[in-house]
């Protein structure tokens, strides 16, 4: 037993100190969770010009982020994440994106409930969500 312990430490002390960050970034490469907002645009259907970009975005370990951008400004995103945060009992926030204006984050995946949120109270038809994220 002791000869093993001493093994285990042994290797730990030979592995470089960054050895686990690179394993985790080899394993988990992420990239832009924007960068893919604007893929296909050219190929919009008629009338269908505004859609809804629903995407998960990982943070650390197993904990994840949902944003939700591209509801029209003819909606009070406060009162839609006040509305988030008690039905899927999570938290969330309205934040500013330089590039894609007032976008909310919420905690945990929830990109299935925002979808059915957003259809059951008609915001959006099902051809206007577009769902991202492994």
């Amino acid at each position: 037993m002791t000869i093993w312990i001493g093994t285990v430490t042994y290797f730990w002390k030979v592995l470089p100190k960054n050895y686990f960050s690179t394993l985790a970034a080899s394993l988990y490469p992420f990239a832009d969770p924007f960068a893919d907002a604007t893929k296909g645009d050219d190929l919009l259907p008629a009338g269908t010009e505004d859609y809804i970009h629903i995407r998960i975005q990982q943070r650390n370990g197993r904990k994840t982020l949902t944003t939700v951008q591209g509801i029209a400004d003819d909606y009070d995103k406060k009162k839609l994440v006040k509305a988030f945060k008690k039905k899927f009992a999570c938290n969330g926030t309205v934040i500013e994106h330089p590039e894609y204006g007032e976008v909310i984050q919420l905690q945990g995946d929830q990109r299935k409930n925002i979808c059915q949120f957003l259809l059951e109270v008609g915001i959006v038809k099902e051809e206007q969500l577009k769902v991202h994220g492994f």
